[in-house]
């Protein structure tokens, strides 16, 4: 079943930095089987990058920009919530991530994990959003080169999440 958000109501969530999945798993709460989250997450991760590949084919670079950032932004968040970081924790206790914590995440996944292209396919995808997603300053080809690092972060995050 997908949900059907107003456009208005949509802008006004992006435009106050609020994420709908992650509002409707804090509302949830307990109820929620961490699970069906996780999945949830990675379900949604996969349609941000099929999205972004979509707007680079069609010549959006910015819309590309913003579908690879949440890819990630959607990764780190359940590579935080499987590993349990303290991220994750605090992000659940204030109801919502802030890009620091998603930064502060990645950090520590990569060294826990030793994994650096984690870190890597984060910074990257903060580029992106800043300098092709709002300063619209990143052409087609320019974000077409960090296609690879989200489509490895996901594939990375599959195995992870469902090991």
């Amino acid at each position: 079943m997908g949900a059907l958000i107003p456009e208005k109501l949509a802008r006004e969530l992006e435009r106050k930095g609020i994420d709908l999945v992650d509002l409707v798993i804090s509302a949830l709460g307990e109820e929620i089987d961490p699970k069906v989250a996780l999945e949830a997450r990675v379900e949604l991760a996969g349609k941000y990058l099929a999205e972004a590949k979509e707007y680079l084919a069609k010549g959006d670079a910015v819309q590309a920009s913003e579908k690879l950032y949440k890819a990630v932004e959607e990764c780190i968040k359940a590579l935080a919530q499987r590993y349990d970081t303290p991220e994750h924790r605090e992000a659940a206790r204030e109801g919502r991530w802030w890009a620091q914590l998603l930064g502060k995440a990645a950090r520590r996944l990569a060294r826990e994990l030793n994994e650096p292209r984690i870190t890597d396919a984060w910074s990257r995808a903060f580029d992106i959003r800043v300098w092709g997603f709002h300063e619209a300053k990143y052409t087609v080809e320019d974000v077409k080169e960090d296609v690879g690092y989200v489509e490895w972060l996901l594939n990375y995050v599959k195995q992870r999440v469902f090991e």
